[in-house]
C-alpha cells in the first residue's frame, strides 16, 4: 500500500494570498549564486506579512521536505525581514509554483495496519 501525503490545496492558497498563481516558476528553491545578508538593501515595508509566510511555508515542510533547509534560511530573518529575505521567500514560493503535486509518499511493506510513531518530545 503507498499512501501520498501533500498540501496542494494549502500551497494553492498560499500562492493566491500572495497573487502568485501565475509567477514564473524555478526549478529550485534557492539561489545558489547568494548568501542571504542579516541586513542589506532595505527593510520589508509589511514584516507581519512576511511573518505570515514564513508560517505558511514552515507548515508546508511537513509533507515538502525538500524545501525545509531554505525554509529554516528565511526564518532566521523573520524578526527584522530586509528586501532580500522577501525575495528569497518569493523564490520559494516560485518554486512551490512548479512542484504543486510533489508531496511524501509513504509505502507499507507489511500488511500491518499499526502506525507506529517516534518523538524526542518529552
Amino acid at each position: 500500500m503507498r499512501l501520498l501525503l501533500h498540501q496542494r490545496q494549502y500551497t494553492l492558497d498560499i500562492l493566491e494570498r500572495t497573487r502568485m498563481t501565475d509567477c514564473k516558476l524555478c526549478s529550485n528553491p534557492v539561489d545558489t549564486q547568494g548568501k542571504l545578508s542579516e541586513a542589506e538593501g532595505t527593510p520589508v515595508t509589511d514584516p507581519t506579512t512576511y511573518q505570515s509566510l514564513v508560517g505558511a511555508l514552515q507548515y508546508r515542510t511537513f509533507t515538502r521536505p525538500d524545501i525545509t533547509y531554505v525554509v529554516q534560511q528565511i526564518c532566521l530573518h523573520m524578526h527584522y525581514p530586509w528586501e532580500p529575505h522577501l525575495t528569497a521567500l518569493k523564490r520559494i514560493l516560485r518554486y512551490l509554483r512548479g512542484t504543486v503535486d510533489f508531496g511524501l509518499l509513504l509505502h507499507r511493506r507489511s500488511s500491518s495496519t499499526e502506525l507506529v510513531v517516534y518523538t524526542d518530545v518529552d
